[in-house]
């Protein structure tokens, strides 16, 4: 559990200062839906999402539903990091990731009811454009990735191992020495 431990300590603190940073930047130097970019590349418009990721939204102030939804999925994060093998380093890296992202979007939602600060985007896809997100929602993604990739792996591993029958069908299949 000590290097789990040691794995939040290192992450939880990076991803909650750029989120806190850079959403306290974007609301002192970017104004509410209107776009600017960085250096040409990257669009910037200041949101506050009150909402669940892509703007779905329950109500006018849908923050006190997803309040306890966060904490709860937070508390299967916890579980699912706790049962995680001390030695599946991908695992315990995308959890801590997404426990971060949430504590970061969760601590937004709880100190005022304009919503959760976004910032980066809208992106244009072509076809269509990305919503705007914060550094917390990138830490959730890369982390949600990662956790799938990791539980992709452990189903792989688990086919690919060599399957031994269990002791009493090897003793019974086993003929009788004669002796």
């Amino acid at each position: 559990m000590r290097s789990k431990l040691t794995m939040f300590a290192t992450v939880f603190p990076v991803v909650m200062a750029l989120d806190l940073v850079t959403k306290r930047w974007a609301m002192s130097a970017l104004v509410e839906h209107h776009g600017e970019t960085l250096g040409g590349l990257v669009p910037l418009t200041l949101a506050y999402n009150k909402g669940a990721a892509f703007g779905i939204h329950l109500g006018a102030d849908s923050r006190w539903f997803f309040v306890p939804v966060t904490l709860v999925a937070l508390a299967l994060l916890t579980l699912l990091l706790r049962q995680a093998s001390r030695s599946d380093y991908l695992r315990i890296f995308s959890i801590c990731l997404v426990i971060s992202g949430a504590l970061g979007n969760l601590y937004d939602r709880l100190r005022w009811s304009r919503g959760v600060v976004d910032f980066i985007g809208p992106i244009n896809l072509g076809f269509s454009n990305f919503p705007i997100f914060n550094v917390a929602d990138s830490a959730i993604t890369c982390g949600a990735i990662l956790l799938a990739i990791s539980f992709w792996l452990e189903e792989r591993r688990s086919h690919s191992a060599p399957r031994t029958a269990p002791v009493e069908e090897r003793t019974a299949a086993t003929p009788p020495s004669a002796e």
